[in-house]
């Protein structure tokens, strides 16, 4: 129970904000040369614990559709960035075979506010053995000064260059790192292809297992998901029966609303996709993520910060030290849930490719993503002297279905919008209409009738220069509360 406890709070902290810490671990390593520190072409590779459609490596063959990345076009406005570092050409490490697309050149390194930290959350696939992949990448960037985060989640089969390596598979970096005795291990990989193909510095990280997880969620009570979409995929009947018997399992439907889930079912709608995709995956990992945050602050867990940093090293494999936690607390109340953005390298920002021995991957599109990765990781200081304009937004539930006003405010909170539900009762509407108060702009208004589904018919203008909100939003019985947002991301 004490390292439970210990973990829900860690786990609270890399949601909610950070100081300031002291010593951030190096990015820099250096490099042996090539040739004495391959590894023998005899020693087998792990990849039983890999998907049985997973290729080990490419064959070397020229794809029928060779791939170049699409070059990264130039930005409205220049993001400041840092000097370029060296980095270990193919083939450094280990022997692979020639990459079936181009290397591309290196993404430069965002510069970020001296107190912003990056932590890379992890969730592995292991169960027995040494090696794994980390199918849950998940990059919380934490900026003080803004009192705001940013999670973004990148799809565990996007096909990236691993620095010394070769071109693979994003979600096996860590695998390759220990396997091919990178300097650092498998984390110090991982955090290289982060800064490599996205410019990314990754301070710390922060991994955990399958069953740590469940636990967890199980150690809080339970947690309440807000389900956008309805969700159906194969399900173990019962955790006590045996998963390899096909008849222990069975098709389970999970509908929008506000579910109550338990550590079994919160890992299961966080890792099924046999009948959606990794990018609808993603979705869920963060509405998952959302829901323990809820938990933990409804059980008030900050105070009781114990002295357990012995214990995480059995539960969360980590770099933070004990200082670095305590030095989180202060900012454990600043940063407000409508605060933590949500993005995703999704469908735009990707294109569907096959290697040539037929493994199924999604190629970067580095123009896309650099502009998705410029606007996530800006964010306005606080200044309180001064305050700027600001888009806030009122949500009155007019519907039928209790839940639909909560869900509707996390679409807009995904969207970047400030949103503040209002409890009070509404005349039953059969449609969502938005009221304007006149304080906005026309891309405001065009951007929160698109998010929200809404023609220009459904919104009355009522200018009100003492409104507290810059619109407020009846949700009606239309409202259909599934999205993709991997679309239509961006701040108002």
């Amino acid at each position: 129970m004490r390292r439970l406890v210990f973990v829900c709070t860690l786990i609270l902290f890399l949601l909610v904000g950070c100081l300031p810490l002291t010593n951030k671990a190096q990015v820099g390593v250096s490099y042996p040369g090539k040739g004495p520190t391959e590894t023998p072409t005899s020693m087998p590779l792990p990849f039983s614990t890999l998907d049985p459609d997973y290729q080990s490596s490419d064959d070397g063959t020229p794809a029928s559709d060779s791939y170049s990345p699409t070059p990264s076009g130039p930005t409205n406005t220049p993001r400041p960035t840092l000097p370029p570092r060296d980095w270990p050409e193919p083939g450094t490490f280990g022997s692979p075979p020639r990459p079936s697309t181009a290397v591309p050149a290196p993404i430069a390194p965002f510069a970020f506010e001296d107190d912003v930290i990056n932590i890379l959350l992890l969730g592995s696939d292991r169960r027995t053995g040494r090696y794994f992949r980390t199918d849950i990448i998940i990059v919380l960037s934490i900026h003080p000064s803004a009192r705001a985060a940013v999670m973004i989640s990148i799809p565990r089969d996007l096909y990236v260059y691993i620095p010394g390596y070769t071109m693979q598979r994003v979600n096996t970096a860590y695998l390759f790192g220990d396997y091919l005795s990178y300097p650092g291990g498998g984390i110090a990989l991982l955090k290289d292809t982060i800064l490599y193909n996205f410019g990314i510095t990754i301070h710390h990280y922060a991994l955990i297992e399958m069953k740590g997880f469940e636990n967890l969620v199980d150690t809080l009570g339970g947690v309440d998901i807000h389900v956008a979409c309805p969700y159906t995929d194969w399900r173990l009947k019962s955790p006590a029966l045996d998963p390899n018997n096909e008849n222990n399992w069975a098709l389970y439907t999970v509908s929008p609303g506000i579910v109550h889930a338990n550590g079994e079912f919160a890992l299961w709608y966080a890792r099924s996709r046999k009948r959606s995709s990794d990018f609808d995956r993603s979705r869920r990992q963060q509405e998952v993520l959302r829901a323990i945050f809820r938990q933990i602050l409804n059980l008030d867990l900050i105070p009781r910060i114990p002295a357990l940093y012995s214990d995480l090293t059995s539960m969360v494999e980590t770099d933070l030290g004990v200082g670095d936690l305590i030095s989180l607390a202060p900012l454990a109340f600043r940063i407000d849930l409508s605060r933590v953005r949500s993005r995703f390298i999704g469908t735009d920002q990707v294109r569907a490719w096959r290697t040539p021995t037929g493994g199924a991957v999604q190629l970067p599109e580095p123009g896309a993503i650099e502009a998705l990765l410029q606007d996530a990781l800006y964010f306005e200081t606080e200044d309180f002297l001064t305050q700027d304009y600001e888009v806030t937004v009122e949500v009155i539930n007019a519907s039928s279905y209790t839940d639909w006003a909560t869900l509707a405010a996390e679409r807009l909170i995904y969207a970047g919008f400030d949103v503040e539900i209002n409890p009070v009762g509404a005349t039953p509407s059969s449609s969502t209409r938005l009221i304007d108060y006149g304080l906005g702009t026309n891309e405001d208004l065009q951007r929160l009738q698109m998010i929200m589904n809404l023609r220009s018919s459904s919104t009355i203008t009522q200018p009100d220069l003492s409104s507290a909100y810059t619109y407020t939003v009846y949700v009606g019985n239309d409202f259909s509360p599934c999205f993709n947002p991997t679309t239509h991301q961006g701040n108002p």
